[in-house]
């Protein structure tokens, strides 16, 4: 798995993390079932600190894209490849309405206005 960062990019490192680990499975570079590198090699690979990694890592288990098992490391979950596509998407439009000017409330409204 070919991880990078964007050094440009104003996010923060551990969402710049998640966000490649998600594109990555977007991708087809991980898929359901497969089991992710160590977070201290991914941290290696990518030059930050290990609690970045883990912090991205925990937020991907927490929209349910990863799946932690113990002995079994961190594994891709099924639909993951799905989910993150739309995960991506869904994260971009939150960030062009902030840059907008729009809150999420606002974006939540226009939304069920859409329904």
């Amino acid at each position: 798995m070919l991880l990078r960062l964007n050094v440009a990019d104003a996010r923060p490192l551990h969402e710049q993390v998640a966000g490649a680990i998600r594109r990555a499975i977007a991708e087809g570079e991980c898929g359901p079932g497969d089991r992710l590198p160590s977070a201290r090699d991914i941290s290696q690979a990518l030059g930050v600190n290990v609690n970045t990694v883990l912090r991205g890592l925990r937020a991907l288990r927490d929209q349910g894209v990863l799946e932690f098992r113990r002995g079994r490391g961190v594994t891709v979950t099924d639909g993951a490849d799905q989910r993150s596509v739309l995960l991506d998407r869904v994260t971009d439009l939150v960030t062009d309405a902030a840059r907008l000017g729009y809150s999420r409330t606002d974006l939540i409204e226009m939304i069920r206005g859409i329904s």
